[in-house]
């Protein structure tokens, strides 16, 4: 893909761009503003490596997880939620708090498989890991969550 083209860039950030950002915000347990900082760097290091990029959907989806992961660790302390949330629904905070428990491997393969519909070899592929660590997140994540959330199914 021609990532140099503007316009092929714009098609690539409006297809994925709002999924890209709904992953991040998941992964980082509901902050607004690291999933919006995150995905503009992995938009811009993206554009800057232009041709280089071979698959840009999975070099966006690991730049900005690697990206997040690197702000939750050097900042944990600043790791809270925004006072005024970025949902409206009880239920919706109840989830995030939720999510907010598990591991940031956990959140993100929970997200992309459950939330964004993605088989667990996508799951994998958009990580930069195996379908096998992919699964056991998803193993381990579902039960914490149904735990915490008062579901008995696994």
């Amino acid at each position: 893909m021609e990532l140099d083209e503007e316009l092929g860039f714009d098609a690539l950030y409006a297809r994925v761009g709002p999924r890209l950002w709904r992953a991040i915000l998941a992964y980082t347990g509901g902050r607004r503003d690291l999933a919006d900082d995150v995905v503009a760097e992995a938009f811009a290091r993206t554009l800057e490596r232009g041709d280089d990029v071979r698959a840009p959907e999975a070099y966006l989806f690991r730049v900005a997880f690697r990206l997040a992961a690197k702000e939750l660790r050097r900042a944990p302390s600043t790791a809270q939620v925004p006072e005024r949330p970025v949902w409206d629904d009880a239920g919706l905070a109840e989830l995030f708090d939720a999510l907010r428990t598990l591991s940031p491997g956990q959140r993100a393969a929970v997200y992309l498989r459950y939330q964004a519909d993605l088989p667990v070899d996508e799951v994998a592929r958009l990580m930069g890991t195996s379908s096998g660590v992919v699964r056991i997140h998803l193993l381990r994540g579902r039960r914490k969550l149904a735990a915490m959330l008062g579901d008995d199914d696994d």
